[in-house]
């Protein structure tokens, strides 16, 4: 893994989570399947793998590039704009 440009204009420390779970699927009675962070503003939404998409939709809304895992035991990193882990 290498660290992308973004990931060095990351706010440093990382942002705290703005929830502890995805508020969207919440408001829209879904489940998430599993949990992204946004390192940009500490915002979490569910992965690809869940109905809703909202960690992607978040990037697309707000154009914040780098996610982390937001499940207990992974700590991996993904960016959207270059499209890898970092």
């Amino acid at each position: 893994m290498s660290e992308c440009t973004h990931v060095a204009e990351l706010p440093r420390p990382e942002p705290a989570p703005l929830s502890d779970t995805c508020p969207e699927c919440l408001e829209a009675g879904s489940h998430p399947v599993q949990l992204r962070l946004c390192l940009v503003c500490g915002h979490v939404g569910c992965c690809d793998s869940s109905p809703l998409r909202h960690a992607t939709g978040h990037f697309r809304e707000t154009g914040h590039p780098v996610i982390r895992s937001f499940e207990a035991g992974e700590s991996w990193r993904w960016c959207f704009e270059d499209g890898s882990i970092v």
